[in-house]
């Protein structure tokens, strides 16, 4: 979870051009079945011809030297190694949001965490 969230975290920053708001939010849904995460920013957005290719290894709009393109198809790969899903679940000109699902897990200790 900790690169997860680093790279997201990361992403969104450059996104935002190292100003504007951040916001992380955790909830459960589903009837407490699943554990969402969302990672929202105040960027300028992703534009709709880059969306189908987010998550492919290698992708990047950065300049040259300011990113490989391996954050998001990282990203992906932990999220769905771990169960989970990952989408945009908005983006535009006022920022972008993305939303990650994993199944909730039961614990068989209650000092487990999740």
């Amino acid at each position: 979870m900790n690169q997860i969230i680093i790279n997201l975290v990361m992403n969104a920053v450059d996104a935002m051009e190292k100003k504007g708001t951040l916001t992380l939010r955790t909830y459960r849904a589903n009837k407490g079945k699943s554990i969402h995460f969302e990672i929202s920013d105040t960027g300028s957005g992703i534009p709709a011809e880059n969306l189908p290719r987010i998550f492919d290894p290698f992708f990047t709009t950065k300049k040259q030297g300011q990113g490989t393109g391996l954050g998001l198809s990282t990203v992906y790969g932990l999220v769905k190694e771990n169960g989970g899903a990952i989408s945009v679940k908005r983006t535009g000109p006022q920022g972008s949001t993305f939303l990650l699902k994993f199944p909730e897990v039961e614990s068989d200790s209650e000092n487990d965490m999740i």
